[in-house]
């Protein structure tokens, strides 16, 4: 149980680390989302340069994708490291995707545009596009490494794993024959 409990906490830690991959991944890919500023009444506005813009969506759905590559590509290595599977190594790679997730999501807002959009505004002027900072508004996405890994571990352990040993046709419980 120690050796198992060891690995688990190998692969919850490699995972939560993947995250800063993952994060940077989603900094770069996601789309940007065009904003412009403007002075209204003597005050600093800022607008969606196109109000009919799927980019918002785009940073969602780029975070969710990513999230669930991770998650398979966890899974495939977990699996072909260890075969055996376990209830520490599933717990681990929930975990560990959770975990990885929610530091990408930190890093990719760290590493994005500024987070103050009125004075990022005011310092590339009136009228000029800039992009907004990088937002992952549906939360859910965050738990796409963590199913993604989960049911395609559950997949490579039903479809490879070991099996347990048949049990003869008519033999009773635990290999004893019924009585008669």
């Amino acid at each position: 149980m120690k050796t198992e409990l060891r690995e688990a906490a190998v692969i919850a830690v490699a995972s939560a680390l993947g995250g800063l991959l993952l994060g940077v991944l989603w900094w770069w890919l996601a789309p940007h989302v065009p904003l412009v500023g403007d002075i209204v009444e003597k005050r600093w506005v800022v607008y969606l340069k196109d109000t009919e813009g799927e980019q918002a969506i785009g940073v969602d759905g780029t975070f969710t994708l990513l999230g669930l590559a991770f998650g398979v590509v966890s899974a495939f290595a977990v699996f072909l490291l260890r075969r055996r599977g376990g209830v520490p190594l599933v717990v681990a790679l929930g975990v560990g995707g959770l975990l990885g997730s929610l530091l990408a999501w930190r890093v990719g807002i760290w590493l994005g545009p500024a987070q103050d959009v009125l004075a990022h505004a005011k310092s590339v002027g009136k009228g000029v596009t800039f992009s907004a900072p990088l937002k992952l508004s549906a939360k859910g996405a965050l738990l796409a490494w963590s199913l993604g890994a989960l049911v395609v571990h559950l997949g490579l352990t039903g479809l490879f794993g070991p099996r347990d040993p048949e049990v003869p046709y008519g033999a009773g419980p635990y290999g004893a024959k019924p009585q008669a």
